[in-house]
């Protein structure tokens, strides 16, 4: 296959869906003789942040020396941008050999009269595959999709991460707390030690499904924790108390207060695979964290007016992107480029995030599932608000509404800001 071929080989597959389960995961690797095995790998989940969690572990096992693969989704711009080694993408020759690989063995199950796999089954098979290829030592997983059911389910990491717990994916993973915790404990493994910032109800969940598994349970605020100290050139300074493990401080390249819970599950899981892995020291964990990137996420861009892309795309996420905004631009007015799913809760997203006093430009994500502008703006109660009949000309009119002293941020979906920062960054 060519890369365009595999992309359309893939986006034939999305039709089908999202079909959760794992008897289709498990089939396509055990034709593929199972390459999940060839690596070590450490597991994350949870409703938010694990995605930033995800790029700062990989970083400090880079750069601890360690080769090592990260798999994230969804892709904000490419494909490419899912599987990372070293902090390098996939090249799009060597995407499109591994979807090509896999598919192989998607023809031989479907042979055999199994059922089609879903395109996030594919590309999963496919990064584990080529990880294995290459020889990752180990490799970082966010889960896609909830957990217990998700098809990175099949590994058996060496640590479990639970960022968060809050409502999302409700009408896949329940509409309680409780069950949405037991769809990211369903990463929980026998023996396996588990890092999370859940609280509440979910904690109690988490914490009695690892002692069913005889699984550690290292709890932020009981076992560590994180503490904001001050900016230093555009900087978090942060300082980390893991007990036993380790105390010390470091610039975080990552802002907003979010980043400050992620970063202790990040560091937390680091030491402790460092008691058994004398290459990942505090040094190396101090080098990553000054200089980890996580594109989109609370992304300043440096101009006139400043702006902010950011992936908010749920309530929570939302409340703590308006903390972030209120934190490092405290007074200042805030005009929206704000673009929402459908199937998101759009009322939700828009309490946490707009304030009476905002100014709003409504703008269609690049997904069918995304609400119009027009359904959006009627959500809305600001200062002013307005519907764009495009992202590009949604995000002039806000940069013009804001002026060139004014902050203008771009949210609400993912599916939104890879065609928005591209835009940005290209003008």
């Amino acid at each position: 296959m060519t890369y365009e071929q595999s992309l359309a080989y893939l986006e034939n597959l999305s039709k089908f869906g999202i079909n959760l389960g794992m008897s289709r995961i498990e089939r396509l690797l055990e034709l593929m003789q199972q390459p999940q095995r060839r690596f070590k790998s450490i597991h994350v989940t949870g409703t938010n942040g694990k995605g930033s969690t995800t790029a700062m572990l990989s970083a400090i096992l880079t750069a601890s020396g360690i080769k090592t693969g990260m798999y994230t989704s969804p892709h904000l711009v490419d494909y490419p941008e899912r599987m990372i080694v070293n902090g390098q993408e996939i090249t799009k020759d060597e995407f499109a050999q591994a979807i090509d690989y896999t598919s192989q063995f998607v023809e031989q199950m479907l042979a055999a009269g199994f059922e089609q796999p879903t395109e996030f089954e594919v590309i999963t098979a496919a990064a584990f595959y080529y990880f294995a290829a290459v020889g990752v030592e180990y490799a970082v997983i966010e889960v896609g999709l909830g957990g217990l059911l998700d098809s990175t389910n099949v590994i058996v990491p060496e640590i479990a991460a639970i960022t968060n717990v809050t409502l999302e994916h409700t009408d896949r993973c329940g509409s309680t707390i409780a069950e949405i915790a037991y769809h990211k404990a369903g990463i929980i493994k026998e023996g396996v030690p588990v890092v999370t910032a859940a609280k509440g109800e979910a904690l109690d969940f988490i914490k009695r499904t690892a002692a069913e598994k005889n699984a550690l349970v290292y709890s932020k605020d009981e076992n560590f924790s994180s503490e904001f100290k001050g900016f230093n050139n555009g900087k978090q300074q942060v300082a980390f108390d893991a007990g036993v493990l380790g105390q010390f401080e470091t610039d975080l390249n990552l802002i907003g207060c979010h980043q400050l819970e992620n970063s202790a599950i990040a560091v937390t899981t680091a030491l402790i695979l460092g008691k058994n892995d004398n290459r990942i020291t505090i040094k190396a964990i101090q080098q990553a964290l000054t200089t980890v990137r996580w594109p989109g996420r609370f992304e300043i861009i440096a101009g006139e007016p400043v702006i902010v892309i950011d992936g908010a795309h749920n309530p929570d996420g939302a409340r703590v992107l308006r903390q972030n905004l209120d934190q490092v631009f405290p007074g200042r007015e805030i005009t929206f480029a704000l673009g929402i799913l459908r199937d998101k809760d759009v009322s939700g997203i828009i309490r946490e995030l707009i304030r009476p006093i905002d100014t709003v430009v409504t703008v269609q994500p690049l997904s069918y599932r995304a609400a119009t502008p027009e359904e959006i703006a009627r959500e809305i109660e600001a200062h002013h608000v307005e519907a764009a009949s495009a992202i590009d000309s949604g995000i002039d009119r806000a940069k013009e509404l804001a002026g060139p002293n004014g902050v203008v941020c771009v949210a609400g979906s993912l599916y939104l800001i890879g065609e928005a920062r591209q835009i940005i960054l290209n003008k």
